[in-house]
C-alpha cells in the first residue's frame, strides 16, 4: 500500500509535464487516427494492465466502430522505479488468431515489455498488432519497438499520472506529472 504522507509529498514537488486538457486532445487526436485504420476490420483492443486502463478508458469511448476489448497483464516494474524480468501476471481470454489487435499502454518507456507482448501476440496467431500509447519517453538509447500511435512526447524523467504510477500511487491523476 502507498504510503498517503510520502504520496503528498511527491505529487507536492513534482512538476506537471502535461495537463489534462492536454492529455484529453492529445487521447482524441489518437482517436481519430486509430478510426481512420481501423474502422472497417473489427479489431480486437488488448489494454495492457494496470498503467493502460486509464488511456483505455480515455480511448474506447472515442472510437466510433465495432470493436472487441481484452487485456492483459504483463510486467517489469511492479512498484520499482526501474524494470526487472517481465512477469506475465494475466493472458488475454478472447481468440487473438487471425485477429487485428490494437494494444493499448500508457508509456513506451524503455520498450522491453510493449516488444515482449507484440511478440507474445503474434507467436499466439495475431493478423496483426498494432502499438498505442498516450506517452512516449524519449531516452539515449534504442528501442525494440516503436509505437504505431503516439500521444505525447515525454522528456527522460521519471512520470506519474494518467495510468502512470509512482510507488503504486498517483494512477488516477488526469495531468501527467515528472519527480524533480
Amino acid at each position: 500500500m502507498p504510503d498517503i504522507a510520502n504520496a503528498w509529498a511527491t505529487l507536492n514537488s513534482a512538476e506537471c509535464i502535461y495537463t489534462a486538457a492536454e492529455v484529453s486532445a492529445a487521447v482524441s487526436i489518437l482517436a481519430s487516427a486509430i478510426q481512420l485504420d481501423y474502422a472497417d476490420k473489427n479489431p480486437l483492443v488488448i489494454t495492457v494492465m494496470n498503467g493502460g486502463m486509464v488511456f483505455a478508458g480515455q480511448l474506447l469511448p472515442m472510437l466510433r466502430f465495432p470493436l472487441e476489448c481484452d487485456y492483459l497483464h504483463a510486467s517489469r516494474y511492479g512498484r520499482a522505479l526501474q524494470g526487472n524480468e517481465l512477469a506475465w501476471i494475466a493472458m488475454p481470454q478472447a481468440d487473438i488468431n487471425n485477429r487485428h489487435i490494437i494494444l493499448l499502454d500508457d508509456i513506451l518507456d524503455e520498450g522491453h515489455t510493449l516488444a515482449a507482448i507484440k511478440q507474445k501476440l503474434l507467436a499466439m496467431g495475431a493478423a496483426t498488432v498494432s502499438c498505442a500509447v498516450l506517452t512516449n519517453k524519449h531516452i539515449d538509447k534504442e528501442k525494440p519497438i516503436t509505437a504505431d500511435y503516439i500521444g505525447l512526447n515525454l522528456p527522460n524523467r521519471y512520470v506519474f499520472g494518467c495510468g502512470m504510477d509512482v510507488a503504486g500511487a498517483w494512477r488516477n491523476l488526469p495531468a501527467i506529472y515528472a519527480l524533480p
